[in-house]
């Protein structure tokens, strides 16, 4: 899974500031590349995520009842933006890939640069021995 940072809070309430040309710039990079993934076989799924405003986290609680707490959180600096799940056949193309959702543009068309932070997917534990190796 490749996750992708959309900065912190403030720059959430940025966008706000992008013009329609720069806001239509960033979405369509985003869909040709998901179109290419999807095109290749590659993507599994990829979402954009609302900003942290509207995020928030749920706890299992006390007798039942959930506690809930809103965001955003200070806990974390940068917020997660999206993320793709991706199968991919080497570490080349993984790096490939997380390269071109980094280089998503921005205001102006400017390279935003963002990082991308990849998770391997787990598969069951009988089944991802490799996974859980440096963990046993």
């Amino acid at each position: 899974m490749l996750v992708s940072y959309g900065g912190a809070q403030e720059d959430w309430e940025g966008l706000a500031a992008w013009t329609d040309e720069d806001m239509h710039r960033m979405v369509g990079y985003m869909r040709d590349l998901d179109a290419e993934l999807r095109a290749t076989g590659e993507l599994l799924q990829s979402e954009g995520l609302s900003g942290p405003a509207r995020a928030f986290v749920v706890r299992g609680g006390e007798n039942g009842v959930p506690s809930v707490v809103d965001g955003p959180f200070a806990e974390s600096k940068e917020v997660i933006a999206g993320y793709w799940v991706v199968d991919v056949d080497s570490r080349e193309r993984l790096l490939e890939i997380c390269q071109k959702a980094s280089a998503c543009p921005g205001p102006g068309g400017k390279i935003l640069n963002q990082p991308i932070e990849v998770h391997p997917v787990m598969g069951a534990p009988d089944e991802d021995q490799e996974t859980l190796a440096p963990y046993r």
